[in-house]
């Protein structure tokens, strides 16, 4: 198996919602793989996001307002354990896989501003197997959503929406992935992230020329990856 998906840190948040900008945090996970994609550590946590859970987003993670106020951490308290946490894998050097990064990470970094927490620091090395799929396999039709994407790879989901579920699937997956392209995936940790920054900036740049063409002509697509600029995100709230 390539280098870098021989041990890896794994990373999901389910929210209130899908706006980066104003999504707050209610769930997440921070595990770590072996190269068997066996769970040697992992960390839970359900918060009090202080602001009402939208009974649509109760409706796909399960987690109900009076159950976060009961049982979850203070936000910031979670916040700042969660970062501690990231910190930590980073610092050690193992990678972080998280499917469509950019979602969580700016997700995480507007949680640290909201609250006053010091931030990741350009969080790096970082593997995005949806970035990695939609550059490797570029034409394959259909949804690539993290269900869709594993069962292409051949690995199981149990309990999507789960944060730890879905953190979980997404480091079997990036090493699926690693393991089906060795030769485009024989680089280090740190090479490849840089790759994907810009394989996420042109995957943005043809998803934006597709949907001006089909549908609407003044469509904005970001391609900032793995976390969002603010000044963009509020371009395209």
């Amino acid at each position: 198996m390539t280098t870098w998906a021989r041990i890896l840190a794994v990373f999901d948040l389910e929210t209130t919602g899908v706006d980066v900008d104003t999504a707050r945090i209610v769930t997440a996970h921070v595990g770590v793989l072996d190269v068997d994609g066996t769970v040697v550590h992992r960390r839970d946590w359900l918060l009090d996001p202080g602001t009402p859970i939208p009974a649509e987003a109760t409706a796909v993670h399960g987690i109900t307002d009076e159950h976060a106020r009961r049982e979850g951490l203070a936000a910031a308290v979670g916040v700042a354990e969660i970062v501690t946490a990231l910190r930590a894998v980073l610092g050690d050097g193992v990678p972080l896989v998280a499917y469509n990064a950019s979602y969580d990470l700016t997700v995480l970094a507007r949680e640290c501003a909201r609250h006053g927490i010091a931030p990741l620091d350009r969080p790096s090395p970082v593997i995005d197997p949806l970035v990695l799929d939609r550059a490797l396999d570029k034409y394959r039709k259909g949804k690539r959503t993290l269900e869709v994407t594993c069962a292409e790879y051949g690995v199981t989901l149990e309990g999507a929406h789960d944060a730890a579920s879905d953190a979980i699937a997404a480091g079997r997956l990036a090493q699926a992935i690693a393991w089906r392209y060795p030769g485009e995936l024989a680089v280090d940790a740190a090479e490849l992230h840089e790759l994907q920054v810009e394989w996420c900036r042109r995957q943005a740049e043809d998803f934006q020329a597709y949907m001006r063409r089909v549908r609407d002509p003044e469509f904005v697509a970001c391609g900032d990856w793995p976390v969002r600029a603010l000044e963009v995100s509020r371009t395209l709230a």
